[in-house]
């Protein structure tokens, strides 16, 4: 929170005193006084009292209790501002090097927001929208918005799979959500226990499934609708933080291929390219956006010569938006996205997005979740890993690794078969539920750790320290 929040020097700090999750209580007043030790500029402090209700604003420095501010009748003031008038910052995931403060502005907010939420998501008066995210991905600013076109937002406070994973459909069935939105790696977590949702609650209200931050697999495509419902619009796009929406993903008047997304959207000049800088079809690419969209960046907070956005976009093809994604444009106009483009695997002069053989290892029954590094090095040969987190109980002996070897086989090419497979406790992740492949990647070849990732951007930061291991034994062999 200090990387970012040091960088825009701001005024005002709203923060609750803890917070619930798990079915746990965290108190993270200490927390909130070390921010405002690290923030020389805040004015003021405003204490939300969450779970303490009688939490005292008075035990910080320029205190303010929430309560104060509440309850007094004022004219709403309304300003006209310019098109491009700064809105908002709103932050990159920070997985290696600092976060980028990412400046947007209001017009350009407000069409792109319209757009996904009315043609995207389908989404108009009387839907009930949620998705399930944290108020650190772009998605929570979606939701919020949802008023715009007359809908009203469900909020879901706590961990969706606490006690079990049947908890948020429950939840979303006594709701009567809508348009329900949640992560492939929520997906994921439920095919692999087993859940059913169609049979724990009525889903019936629902007509959209949105599921974005990482490629959704094609057997998650058949889950959703053998259990969630045969005419639901499974919203499966591709976007970033960047422009905070999408550049692929659904549309309600054409047809649905599994593991596909379905069109580019509205506006969006988006390719693949080549290495050349030529757009190719039903070939794996460079992510490229070749003309301005409206929600592009206005300029990263700091960045006052715009050094830094250039280098973040346009270095590699001048002038055209390079989104660091491996991605293909079918001859039908759906996509396909594979993941980051920089931890695309390559054996033996064949491309591979890291999520075709994720999808085939994770259907191995006994595999959790996974992570696989892709290592090229000059004048030596290459080193692919993998990394599982199995179910609790299960051993890891030759046996598995075999079958996990066999799946890779069968469903890509024996090509991709690892060099060597690791079990490890948990895989790291961003705070929007990606993979870090390349900080992991970094550390391997020899990147300090402080450098390689940044702990305050994952969801589980504890995953990082078998990797940082891992990656001074591997190194030293």
């Amino acid at each position: 929170m200090l990387d970012r929040f040091r960088q825009i020097e701001p005024k005002v700090l709203f923060a609750v005193d803890g917070y619930r999750y798990g079915g746990k209580d965290f108190d993270r007043r200490s927390v909130v006084a070390e921010l405002q030790r690290g923030l020389p500029t805040l004015r003021n402090l405003v204490l939300v009292p969450y779970l303490d209700r009688n939490a005292q604003a008075s035990a910080f420095d320029n205190g303010v209790p929430w309560q104060s501010l509440l309850g007094r009748a004022t004219e709403i003031l309304y300003e006209e501002v310019e098109g491009d008038h700064p809105l908002w910052i709103v932050y990159s995931s920070g997985t290696s090097g600092p976060p980028k403060a990412i400046v947007h502005g209001h017009a350009g907010i407000l069409i792109t927001t319209l757009r996904s939420l009315a043609f995207e998501f389908d989404t108009g008066e009387g839907d009930r929208f949620f998705w399930y995210t944290s108020t650190s991905w772009i998605m929570w600013n979606k939701l919020v918005f949802a008023g715009l076109v007359g809908a009203t937002v469900v909020l879901y406070d706590g961990n969706p799979g606490y006690p079990d994973p049947s908890t948020m459909w429950r939840f979303c069935g006594a709701a009567r959500v809508s348009v329900l939105g949640t992560s492939p790696a929520f997906i994921a977590a439920c095919m692999k226990a087993g859940t059913e949702p169609d049979k724990i609650a009525d889903l019936s209200a629902v007509h959209t499934l949105g599921a974005s931050g990482s490629p959704l697999s094609d057997d998650a495509y058949r889950w959703i609708y053998r259990h969630i419902g045969k005419d639901v619009l499974l919203a499966s796009g591709s976007g970033g933080t960047d422009i905070a929406g999408g550049f692929v993903g659904p549309c309600v008047l054409l047809p649905l291929h599994a593991g596909e997304m379905q069109c580019r959207q509205l506006g969006v000049a988006v390719h693949a390219f080549d290495e050349q800088g030529n757009a190719v079809i039903d070939q794996v690419g460079e992510m490229v956006i070749t003309e301005p969209m409206p929600s592009m960046p206005l300029y990263f907070w700091g960045d006052a010569d715009g050094a830094r956005y250039r280098e973040s976009y346009f270095d590699m093809y001048p002038g055209k938006w390079r989104q660091g994604d491996w991605m293909m444009i079918t001859r039908r106009g759906t996509a396909l996205v594979y993941g980051r483009s920089d931890a695309t695997i390559n054996r033996h002069g064949l491309r591979l997005g890291s999520a075709d053989l994720y999808r085939a290892v994770e259907r191995v029954d006994e595999v959790l979740d996974s992570l696989i590094v892709d290592l090229e090095y000059l004048g030596r040969p290459s080193w692919m890993g993998l990394f599982v987190q199995l179910r609790p109980g299960v051993a890891f002996d030759d046996a598995l690794r075999a079958k996990i070897n066999d799946a890779i086989r069968t469903s890509v090419s024996a090509r991709f078969i690892p060099d060597d497979i690791q079990l490890v406790d948990a895989i790291p992740r961003t705070l929007t539920g990606k993979k870090m492949e390349l900080p992991v990647k970094k550390m391997l070849l020899g990147t300090p750790p402080e450098k390689a990732a940044s702990r305050d951007a994952m969801a589980n930061p504890q995953a990082l320290d078998w990797f940082v291991a891992f990656a001074q034994r591997f190194r030293a062999a």
